[in-house]
């Protein structure tokens, strides 16, 4: 048995980032515990605390491949609770600029999981493990640290409950998790530190979701239908199918150009998606509740790997560090990766060092802040540097989109890229680019895309106005 780093370690925040570093974690320090404002044990659905929890998630397939080894039978206990799953390019249906990508096996999972129903089931592995234990409904107030502010020792708490008592909860090590409010700045300038570095790309995005019982079966076997914004269109959807016969649409909007949450309004802004039959399914199906919209102004990267000093037993994990444009689906996946980072340090037998891990993670959050920014930075309306290797790379995208189109084996090599199995340089060897070039220009023209004006009666808000 491999020798514990430490005694306990605390990781604030209970989301799937926190869940992920609990589990890692368990392997090294004799106690874990997992500090969450919102209740925790017990609680299902949509929490408080992940807003956007009510929307389409996507798990990319190197998450996957992390959960399946972090938990082994997590996919068996999904398909016990009636949880579609298949193939990510071969039984989900994706459309780029209006075309639809021809299907190919990937061989790389895709589980068609609402947020809330594959945290229940994490959260119900990572609690079951014997040195974890949760505090839920607490407050998390400030960092404890030694005299000389050089080490954090720990987290001052306050409960949520009749005596809304303050305690002192110590740690060897504390992994701050709680996502795109975290606190470690502001708590760094506290302690006498620099903040870190931001880069922030505005996107003005919008999810609104709403769910349907559809009379009529639009997948023909797929789990999903998926356009894509593109510049042409910046509206987008995922479409997918979920247990118990109900399907969930997010309609997706950028720069301002987002969905009503009422009913007229939503269906409108479905019907100008650039495929039909999105609209054609829900125009007469039952909807199943009222429709919710959550806001995602900006993608923001703080970067801790260029701080020169930082506090040792302090660490920051998932949207804290990163928080993606949502639409490329790469949260939880990097916080995944970035867990497993984690893990690899501990392997050492002794407490990570924070900049060493800063700059390791910082090389998993190169590749999909590229792949996110590259492509938000291709819509005309969204701000930023558009260096010549974004140029080009946006360029030769459009290209492998229509190939795509055409070429199975395009379509399975860019969701495997897409899907942070493989590096973005899988998509740039000889064989692929002549593939790329050889289909490229035999692609049939995508559908017409209606004419918008009616959406914008209801509500949504012009496109370049922001929130």
């Amino acid at each position: 048995m491999r020798a514990l780093v430490g005694d306990r370690a605390v990781v604030l925040g209970g989301g799937m980032a926190g869940l992920v570093a609990a589990r890692v974690l368990a392997d090294a320090y004799a106690r874990v515990l997992i500090v969450d404002r919102d209740r925790l044990i017990g609680a299902s659905g949509p929490r408080r605390g992940v807003p956007h929890g009510r929307h389409a998630h996507a798990l990319l397939a190197r998450g996957q491949q992390i959960l399946d080894e972090l938990f082994p039978g997590l996919k068996s206990d999904l398909d016990a609770a009636g949880v579609p799953a298949g193939d990510l390019a071969d039984d989900l249906r994706w459309y780029f600029n209006g075309r639809r990508l021809r299907q190919a096996p990937t061989g790389l999972l895709s589980v068609s999981a609402t947020r809330p129903v594959l945290e229940d089931h994490v959260r119900a592995r990572v609690a079951a493990l014997p040195n974890v234990t949760v505090a839920d409904r607490c407050d998390i107030l400030a960092l404890t640290t030694t005299p000389g502010r050089d080490r954090v020792t720990g987290v001052r708490v306050r409960r949520n409950d009749e005596d809304g008592a303050e305690e002192v909860i110590e740690a060897d090590l504390v992994v701050d998790a709680t996502g795109r409010g975290s606190r470690t700045p502001a708590w760094l300038e506290e302690l006498g530190y620099r903040r870190p570095e931001e880069d922030r790309v505005k996107v003005g995005l919008a999810y609104t979701t709403r769910h349907f019982r559809l009379r009529s079966d639009p997948y023909d076997g797929d789990l999903s239908i998926n356009p894509v914004a593109s510049p042409a269109n910046p509206r987008g959807a995922f479409f997918p199918k979920l247990p118990g016969g109900v399907s969930q649409l997010s309609l997706t909007g950028m720069l301002g150009d987002h969905a009503p949450a009422e009913l007229e309004g939503f269906l409108a802004f479905a019907r100008s998606l650039p495929i039909p039959e999105i609209y054609e399914a829900i125009r007469d199906a039952e909807p199943l509740d009222e429709g919710v919209t959550f806001r995602f102004p900006a993608s923001v990267r703080h970067r801790y790997e260029r701080l020169t000093r930082f506090p040792e037993g302090l660490l920051v994990l998932g949207d804290g560090v990163c928080s993606f444009n949502p639409v490329y689906g790469q949260g939880m996946t990097v916080a995944a990766m970035e867990a497993m980072t984690l893990r690899e340090h501990l392997a050492s037998g002794r407490p990570p060092l924070a900049r060493r891990y800063f700059r390791d993670i910082s090389r998993i959050i190169d590749v999909a802040w590229d792949i996110a920014v590259g492509g938000d930075l291709n819509f005309p309306g969204v701000e930023g540097p558009r260096t010549l290797k974004v140029r080009l790379g946006n360029a030769y995208m459009s290209r492998l989109h229509a190939a795509a189109a055409n070429d199975g084996g395009v379509t399975a090599a860019f969701m495997r890229v897409a899907g942070l199995v493989d590096p973005p340089g899988a998509l740039m060897r000889p064989g692929m680019v002549w593939r790329v070039l050889r289909n490229a220009g035999r692609t049939p023209a995508g559908p017409e895309v209606p004419e918008v004006p009616e959406v914008r009666k209801y509500g949504a808000v012009p496109a370049g106005s922001g929130d």
